[in-house]
């Protein structure tokens, strides 16, 4: 059962208590097998370009706004804001909830998200300095979260 940490405070000292709280997974949504990816990624807007100059993507989007590209982030830094990838166990198109089960605590826990789905699987971004607690809210919500390729 998930624990959320409570901090009651006294005129002379701060006491920690810990309390059990059931968080129930979103209704008929599937519990997934989630790994926390190794690599950090950025995500560029490219307004005027029908195809990025580079070959370094992972994914793009091409919508009336422009061009969305998805890329490795670099090791040494620059290339904008990092995202952090949880991807799920293959499951293909036929099986409805699976986005659903993750990004559903993700909003209610106020993590921005950013998805690149396949026909296998989906892969959702979270923003760095989320990366732990989106760890906390997705296994709390029943989902096995390991980490590495």
């Amino acid at each position: 059962m998930p624990r959320t940490r409570v901090v009651v405070h006294c005129t002379t000292a701060a006491v920690t208590i810990c309390v059990s709280v059931a968080r129930p997974r979103l209704a008929g949504m599937p519990a997934q097998k989630l790994r926390l990816l190794d690599t950090f990624f950025t995500l560029a807007h490219e307004p005027h370009a029908a195809f990025p100059d580079d070959d370094e993507w992972v994914a793009l989007v091409r919508a009336p706004e422009g061009l969305t590209v998805l890329r490795e982030a670099s090791p040494f830094g620059g290339g904008g804001d990092r995202w952090a990838g949880f991807y799920g166990d293959p499951h293909g198109l036929g099986k409805p909830g699976m986005l659903a089960a993750i990004v559903g605590p993700l909003a209610e826990a106020s993590i921005s998200v950013f998805v690149a789905s396949t026909f296998h699987a989906d892969l959702v971004l979270v923003p760095e300095d989320s990366v732990e607690a989106a760890v906390d809210v997705l296994t709390d919500a029943g989902h096995t979260v390991t980490r590495g390729r």
